[in-house]
């Protein structure tokens, strides 16, 4: 019984990978779902599914350990590699007492910057020797994708050390310049925290915090910007400035002043990211691109973040960009319709008046 548990599991695997899904979604009372560029999709050539089938096709991607965690923590993060094919971020959860599980799949290769239709800009994040660079947005609009790019292209053009702090892993790196340590929570470190107050005892020159969950996790970030390393995360922000609140306010307020200064002084740029349904099939990401100069360096100090999108709109020269001029750009260019453009804007009347000016 097993094996046919396993045998179901591969079917579905193999779907999801010859049809270009980001992911699988397997939940009691309805069919095995794909999520297709960003639509769900039901496969409806597969039962609806029962308490008795999730259990068994969710159960063959677990091992004894992993089960005895479920059960303690009624939640479950790991990775899980298919027969050297693909590989998959896993979280498995319980919904009104029967298990559920998403399953977002990781490409075999790291693509480029230039593969993920990313502005040139982000090379110069490979080239930095120090600082905090932050890549923010929604689940699921390529944060990891983004940041692994850039992770990659250090790699391949720098001889420096790499450590990864992911809970899972998700892209495996092929060493190549580099001496890359990717260390997963829950395998390689007991837990988050303990990593991080090692991290910097490791000999890092770049540091790869997979999520910035808490004040622990943004303290060692900065910590370790300010003593000489290269620091890159991600962190689920809608825009530049409300994420420099949502880091300074995330700290008690005795320590939010010496945290504004701390951030003011290391934070290097901000990429938020959105990946918009192309009219031609696949998605393309809109960018709002916050690159730390005097001007933003003194409203992170004065906490008037609020002035933040003016320096971003009047900073085009230096590589900046809103994220409404760049939705304007593909609207522009035919890539994405006006209705998609509006709806993962922030301000959808300055979009409008941004295409009624071009």
């Amino acid at each position: 019984m097993a094996d046919d548990d396993k045998a179901k599991l591969n079917d579905l695997l193999t779907t999801c990978a010859k049809q270009s899904a980001s992911d699988l979604h397997l939940a009691v009372g309805r069919r095995p779902t794909l999520r297709i560029d960003g639509v769900l999709v039901a496969l409806e050539k597969e039962p609806i599914m029962t308490p008795e089938s999730a259990e068994a096709i969710i159960g063959a991607m677990l091992d004894t350990e992993q089960k005895a965690r479920l059960l303690k923590e009624r939640q479950l993060d790991f990775a899980y590699s298919f027969e050297d094919k693909a590989r998959f971020r896993v979280n498995v959860y319980f919904q009104r007492g029967y298990l559920a599980a998403a399953l977002r799949l990781v490409p075999a290769r790291v693509k480029t910057i230039e593969e993920l239709n990313l502005p040139p800009l982000l090379h110069d994040f490979a080239k930095l020797s120090q600082g905090f660079v932050l890549v923010v947005g929604p689940a699921g609009h390529g944060k990891s994708s983004t940041l692994a790019a850039i992770v990659d292209e250090i790699n391949h053009s720098r001889s420096d050390h790499i450590i990864t702090i992911e809970d899972p892993v998700e892209y495996l790196f092929t060493q190549d310049k580099c001496i890359v340590s990717q260390r997963e929570v829950g395998s390689d470190t007991v837990g988050f925290h303990s990593a991080l107050r090692t991290v910097l005892r490791q000999d890092p020159d770049v540091v790869m915090i997979g999520e910035m969950r808490d004040t622990v996790s943004i303290s060692t970030a900065m910590t370790a910007s300010e003593t000489g390393h290269l620091v890159l995360s991600t962190l689920h922000t809608n825009s530049a400035s409300q994420t420099i609140d949502r880091i300074i306010d995330s700290f008690p307020a005795e320590q939010q002043g010496q945290v504004t200064s701390q951030l003011a002084a290391t934070l290097v740029a901000i990429v938020s990211e959105r990946l918009l349904p192309r009219m031609s099939g696949g998605r393309v990401p809109a960018l709002e691109v916050m690159i730390v100069n005097p001007a933003i360096r003194n409203l992170i100090r004065e906490r008037k973040t609020y002035q933040i999108d003016l320096v971003i709109e009047t900073s085009l020269q230096e590589g900046m960009v809103t994220l409404n001029r760049s939705l304007a750009n593909l609207v522009k260019n035919r890539e994405v319709s006006l209705e998609n453009a509006e709806l993962y804007s922030l301000n959808p009347a300055e979009l409008r008046i941004l295409l009624e000016r071009a």
